[in-house]
């Protein structure tokens, strides 16, 4: 686990000048692309899912030590971010910059193969809240496992 010191106003512009190189950055790199892609409606949601799974993300925790979520229309929505900037973002919009941000980085698969059916009840992945190219991977077949899927055994239309 890593905490975020945030006096983020001060951190967002050094994260964003900071220039990483290196296998992870890349992989961060492609999945913004794609997300971009999307918002330019040129994108194809599965290359984004199939990105997202091959990435490492940052995941914010509570204040009791559990996987930052927000409810919203009876999903739990597991907030994710591509980097620390991301995360300092949102932080910032939350009027939260003056506080520690503590966060673990998980491999997006993880995140939806094993985290999300754990959870117990419905859930998605909300990745970069707060930004202007946030997306979300809902609780349906192709995204998350069958069995944790809000669609498992409906055809296209959604009928059974």
């Amino acid at each position: 686990m890593r905490s975020l010191s945030v006096a983020v106003s001060n951190l967002v512009p050094q994260i964003e000048r900071r220039s990483e190189v290196g296998r992870g950055s890349r992989r961060v790199n492609a999945l913004a692309e794609e997300v971009a892609a999307i918002h330019e409606g040129r994108g194809h949601p599965a290359s984004v899912v199939g990105e997202f799974r091959r990435t490492a993300v940052l995941v914010p925790l509570d204040e009791r030590g559990g996987l930052w979520t927000t409810i919203h229309d009876d999903v739990s929505w597991i907030h994710a971010f591509t980097d620390e900037a991301a995360l300092a973002r949102f932080a910032l919009a939350r009027g939260a910059g003056d506080m520690d941000w503590s966060y673990v980085t998980v491999l997006g698969a993880r995140l939806l193969d094993v985290v999300v059916p754990g959870v117990g009840e419905t859930a998605g992945v909300a990745l970069d809240v707060g930004s202007d190219t946030p997306f979300f991977l809902p609780p349906v077949v192709g995204v998350v496992p069958d069995a944790a899927a809000v669609n498992a055994g409906h055809n296209e239309e959604g009928a059974p």
